[in-house]
């Protein structure tokens, strides 16, 4: 049997980041927190806090605080459903950690948060990375779930297809008159700056190679701007050009504000959601909440 009131304290300091503020998190002292995590950590006989600033969870605390989430989840739930089951009724809720690409998190899945939210009390700590980054996240623990573009096998998750984010190249009429009068060539691509959401944003060479327009040892200038408004604002004013999900500039090709320069080339990145198999049970109504949004954004899922 696992010492909860350890693997309380250990999560509480990976989450707060210092054994100080787990402390007054905890309503204890930082002595007591540092001699709950100690035993813990000879109990399990390994390092499971790496001391700094912050302090922060190895592989292994990563797990354990994963695991105390889980259980947080099935007791809330159990709370519920059947609270003369269990004494502490005042419990604070729970958080879940997820992993979502920012593409989704600005369309879709907002209707799977407010869903979830909406039937019961857990509450939502979002990480946002690229897409073809989120499985990392989830294999190395930091995450309890994940929207994520990869559709291999994840060791220890359940992965569910969630449907296809199409995405088409676009930039202002502007942009297009100076940098791209006879068309978007593999020369005129080379040279025109593009705009990136981060240094992991990958979507623009993608749409290159796949559709044959990259020049050999040619890298295009690019703006890196890690925010989704700010990075349609910037196409818009005719700083670059990009990929965007279709589900998300209808308006703006509508008013002829962007323009798909490349009509019929795009872009399908497959979605998914995955999680660990044992939190299935926790994460039961979480997930029909995503699978639903999935459908309604992105139809049906291969």
């Amino acid at each position: 049997m696992l010492d909860y009131a350890g693997l309380e304290a250990l999560a509480a300091v990976v989450r707060e980041g210092s054994f100080e503020r787990a402390a007054r998190k905890l309503h204890v002292t930082p002595s007591a927190i540092s001699q709950r995590v100690k035993q813990l950590e000879e109990r399990v006989g390994q390092v499971l806090v790496l001391r700094g600033t912050p302090c922060t969870g190895t592989d292994a605390g990563r797990r354990l605080c994963l695991h105390v989430e889980q259980v947080a989840l099935l007791e809330n739930e159990l709370r519920r459903s059947n609270p003369s089951l269990m004494p502490d009724r005042d419990a604070p809720a729970p958080a879940l950690k997820l992993a979502v690409n920012s593409d989704s998190l600005s369309t879709w899945f907002m209707d799977a948060m407010r869903a979830f939210t909406a039937g019961g009390n857990e509450l939502l700590d979002i990480r946002i990375d690229d897409q073809e980054h989120t499985a990392q996240r989830l294999r190395e623990g930091e995450v309890l779930a994940a929207v994520t573009a990869t559709g291999t096998a994840i060791a220890g998750c359940n992965t569910w297809p969630l449907g296809t984010m199409r995405y088409v190249a676009t930039a202002s009429p502007a942009f297009l008159a100076r940098h791209f009068p006879q068309g978007p060539t593999p020369q005129a691509l080379a040279d025109a700056p593009m705009m990136a959401y981060g240094r992991q944003d990958r979507l623009q060479d993608q749409w290159m190679q796949q559709h044959g327009m990259v020049l050999p040892r040619r890298h295009p200038p690019r703006h890196f701007l890690p925010s989704n408004f700010a990075y349609l604002r910037a196409c818009e004013s005719g700083m670059g050009w990009g990929m965007h999900p279709t589900v998300m500039i209808a308006e703006q090709l509508a008013q002829g504000v962007l323009v798909d320069f490349a009509p019929g080339l795009t872009l399908d990145v497959p979605m998914y959601w995955a999680h660990p198999r044992n939190a299935q049970a926790g994460l039961e109504r979480l997930t029909q909440c995503v699978m639903a949004a999935a459908h309604d954004w992105l139809g049906d899922a291969e």
